[in-house]
């Protein structure tokens, strides 16, 4: 009798922990004919429970030393590293040929490594003392801009979630991932390296599925920040711009070359930052005695 393959059931990230999505359903998706596994096909309440557990974290990890940040991210790319083989061979099962999976991982890597550079660097190069006529310090500073929702590229499996995932976090926002609908099993193992890498549970939440589905209830929360698009729809692109309006939630839309070098800037990380401006004032001291 001829056996039949036990497909694997790949479950989402939330909160720091792996559950099976709330619909109970799954999709299949294949490459070359070859099914992947059975993916989540994630809900709205789903994607509600991520945003509870990232607007919860977001806080916390707001609050660590941007040294801290950059030595958690240095840590996923560590661990990233040591499953390097498992990213390669997932890559190639999606379609990929060895010497573009395996560019792929190492690009990968050597981004989060690029971004835990500039965590504790970005404010020098964006922050400023701004001269006024008063007597007055007068600072701005870069803040995160809070909950931050990635609409992950469809074309690639990995890189392209990661060339995003860096700057975003590495800003101080917490985030939630929808992963490629074609390509989701690097972004599910992708979630097993956070686990293992010291970032606290809701930093980052993964979700998989279909864009029709989540779209149109993600750009409506009111209680999100900002989206990340990575992809050139331009309907999906109209629906945001418009559905945004309603609670000025701020859409930043990506359509690079994510193997590129010049694909990495820290204006990424400024992209999901405010600008904080604070006045302090001088004390003046003379022959009539001190004042503000």
């Amino acid at each position: 009798m001829e056996r039949l393959e036990v497909l694997k059931t790949y479950k989402i990230y939330i909160g720091g922990k792996f559950p099976r999505t709330e619909s109970g359903r799954y999709y299949v998706p294949e490459a070359d004919g070859q099914a992947l596994g059975n993916i989540c096909l994630s809900s709205r309440k789903d994607f509600r429970n991520a945003m509870t557990a990232a607007r919860a974290a977001q806080a916390g990890w707001a609050g660590r030393s941007a040294y801290n940040r950059g030595q958690i991210l240095y840590r996923i790319a560590e661990m990233l590293e040591t499953r390097k083989a498992q990213f390669i061979e997932e890559a190639m099962l999606q379609g990929s040929t060895k010497k573009k999976a395996e560019s792929e991982v190492r690009t990968s890597i050597d981004r989060l490594i690029h971004y835990a550079g500039w965590c504790d660097k970005y404010q020098q190069i964006f922050s400023a003392v701004n001269p006024v006529a008063s007597s007055h310090f007068n600072f701005s500073v870069l803040e995160p801009t809070g909950v931050v929702f990635q609409f992950a590229d469809q074309s690639s499996s990995l890189l392209g979630l990661i060339s995003l995932v860096a700057p975003i976090i590495a800003g101080g926002n917490t985030l939630i991932i929808l992963a490629s609908e074609t390509k989701p099993l690097s972004a599910v193992t992708f979630a097993e390296v956070l686990h293992s890498s010291d970032v606290p549970g809701g930093v980052v939440n993964i979700l998989t599925g279909r864009r029709e589905e989540l779209i149109e209830h993600v750009v409506k929360h009111m209680d999100l920040n900002a989206i990340a698009y990575d992809g050139s729809d331009k309907k999906e692109i109209t629906l945001l711009k418009k559905g945004a309006s309603s609670n000025m939630k701020r859409i930043r839309v990506y359509d690079r070359k994510w193997d590129k070098d010049s694909a990495q800037d820290p204006y990424l990380i400024k992209d999901f930052c405010e600008v904080k401006t604070t006045w302090h004032p001088i004390e003046n001291i003379g022959p009539s005695g001190s004042g503000y």
